[in-house]
């Protein structure tokens, strides 16, 4: 009996098991155009009335404090008529220079909303960003479409 030590393979050491990642890279490639094509398309551009909420309205503090916007624009905190220049000083008057205290923002319907902006921007530059948009509490109404107008 006789056998050899010697491997009858050892003559093919030159052969590599790496694993081919081209047709992997080009599969990726391949997805992400699908990717990048479906994305735009799956963003909703419908409008739609949204129903009112039903949430609970949260507590208010025992002293809130209200910055009301009239139609005129002029501004009234609590029930004292203040000049734009001076908001705020005024909201530092009344929240005692507490900057984290929320402050209540109630405003006319024929308020504009670029007013009402304005408004919340000079509250934020006065270090005021705790602002609450105060509203009335309605009941949820049906989901009639209104009519069209000829």
């Amino acid at each position: 009996m006789g056998f050899s030590v010697k491997d009858s393979h050892s003559d093919d050491e030159g052969e590599l098991a790496d694993i081919n990642v081209t047709p992997f890279i080009d599969v990726v490639l391949v997805l992400l155009i699908i990717f990048m094509v479906a994305a735009p398309l799956s963003t909703v551009d419908v409008p739609v009335d949204l129903p009112a909420s039903n949430a609970q309205p949260k507590q208010r503090p025992d002293e809130p404090i209200f910055l009301t916007v009239k139609d005129d624009l002029g501004l009234v905190i609590g029930n004292e008529p203040v000049e734009r220049a001076a908001l705020g000083p005024a909201l530092d008057g009344r929240t005692g220079g507490k900057r984290d205290e929320r402050i209540f923002l109630r405003a006319d319907k024929g308020v504009s909303y670029g007013d009402l902006m304005e408004v919340m921007n000079a509250m934020r530059g006065a270090g005021y960003l705790k602002i609450a948009l105060v509203g009335l509490e309605a009941a949820p109404t049906s989901a009639a479409p209104a009519p069209a107008a000829p």
